[in-house]
């Protein structure tokens, strides 16, 4: 994980949050925003709390009214972390919920982004996501990636062959400081 503070203060999950509506794309329940004649997609990735996140969900509404059309698919099928639950720790969690696994569901969601007429897709990933939006990259998938407070990612991740930019939370926190 990024750091300690990052799973302690889990979102309050909102299956009704944002302006954009839920549909099955690839296999998996997805929160999509934006106009569907759009040519350029964009895959949010969550963190292990999953994509009933309702900051996830404003900004993928904020990256469609830029234009894009915008999938935050549920990799975890229903079952994201809940921080509250003891009995089920992270390492545990990951046992069942691997970005190997993620990689794997993230493939039938681009194709069937690419169905709808999409010509370009890009992906950011937060945290757990990062590192599936790298084995995208790496197998070149998408076009763009970014990765945003990264978990699971090794330097040789990195060595993609596309546009990626990692977006660290401590870099974050020192600039925004000032």
């Amino acid at each position: 994980m990024s750091g300690p503070q990052c799973c302690s203060n889990p979102p309050t999950l909102n299956p009704r949050a944002g302006a954009g509506y839920v549909e099955p794309l690839g296999g998996l329940s997805s929160y999509v925003s934006g106009h569907p004649d759009s040519k350029l997609a964009i895959i949010l990735i969550s963190d292990v709390f999953g994509y009933e996140a309702p900051n996830l969900r404003k900004l993928a509404d904020k990256v469609a009214a830029a234009g894009f059309y915008v999938v935050v698919p549920d990799f975890f099928h229903g079952d994201p972390f809940l921080y509250e639950n003891v009995d089920r720790p992270l390492p545990v969690w990951l046992k069942d919920h691997g970005t190997d696994k993620g990689f794997e569901d993230a493939m039938p969601v681009i194709e069937a982004v690419k169905n709808k007429g999409i010509s370009g897709v890009g992906a950011a990933g937060f945290c757990w996501g990062a590192k599936v939006v790298v084995e995208l990259a790496k197998s070149e998938l998408i076009q763009a990636a970014v990765l945003l407070h990264p978990s699971f990612v090794t330097v040789d991740d990195i060595k993609v062959k596309l546009p990626a930019k990692p977006i660290l939370a401590n870099l974050f926190v020192m600039n925004f400081r000032g």
